[in-house]
């Protein structure tokens, strides 16, 4: 009678303990990155801050650059791909104006971070990348950490993906030399493209491109240097 009691109670402990969820080791890491490299920052956006702090950002780089995840520089993904700095990827997503139930397209899906961060913003996205192994890699890490609204697909992000058009908002995650013109094409009036202009090994200009009733206006914000758009965008007139 004892033994059976006894195992019983090892039973529910045992069930007990898997049912508990795991500790993020990374929890503290986390929290200190937004606190310190974006809110000391420029970063106010409250949306922005609080998926910044809900995705893990560790779970979306290579497993041996797990350490690196949190800081504050870029990462090295593979095939001359990184993903950006945090900071850059809270930028980037403040300068579009994510909201709940937006539309947004992302040009460069890398592994899935900044894809994760709207996503958590409340968008529903549409994401592509040109390097296969890549975007297979992100649709399954995303959907393992349930973003079920992002869609990656893999190819040529230059002409966008319009028959998912119009967006509320586009952003560009790596460099071509000029403003793809079917991105423009396909923001809706009000819809905001964030992007690095610049040619291949220059620093580049973050802009702003809004399309208005009547036109497009831009803002350039900063300087940056990211990897070059491939593809069709480096022989584009």
């Amino acid at each position: 009678m004892r033994r059976s009691f006894a195992l019983a109670a090892l039973a529910i402990a045992s069930a007990t303990a898997s049912a508990e969820p795991a500790v993020d080791r990374f929890a503290a890491a986390r929290e200190r990155m937004v606190v310190e490299q974006l809110e000391a920052r420029d970063i106010t956006d409250a949306r922005v801050l609080t998926a910044m702090r809900s995705v893990p950002r560790h779970e979306l780089v290579p497993a041996d650059r797990r350490d690196e995840a949190y800081e504050d520089t870029p990462v090295p993904i593979g095939h001359g791909q990184t993903i950006s700095q945090p900071y850059i990827v809270a930028l980037m997503s403040e300068l579009a104006h994510v909201g709940p139930g937006d539309r947004v397209l992302e040009v460069g899906t890398g592994l899935g971070y900044q894809a994760a961060v709207l996503a958590a913003c409340g968008a529903e996205v549409w994401t592509i990348e040109i390097v296969d192994a890549l975007a297979k890699r992100a649709t399954h890490d995303l959907a393992r950490l349930g973003f079920d609204r992002v869609h990656v697909r893999s190819g040529d992000g230059y002409r966008g993906w319009p028959e998912h058009a119009p967006f509320d908002s586009i952003i560009v995650t790596a460099a071509p030399p000029s403003v793809p013109a079917p991105l423009l094409e396909q923001l809706r009036v009000g819809g905001r493209l964030v992007i690095p202009v610049g040619e291949v090994g220059a620093v580049q200009s973050l802009e702003v491109h809004q399309r208005t009733e009547t036109g497009i206006t831009v803002e350039r914000v900063t300087l940056v240097r990211f990897v070059p758009m491939t593809g069709e965008a480096q022989h584009a007139p």
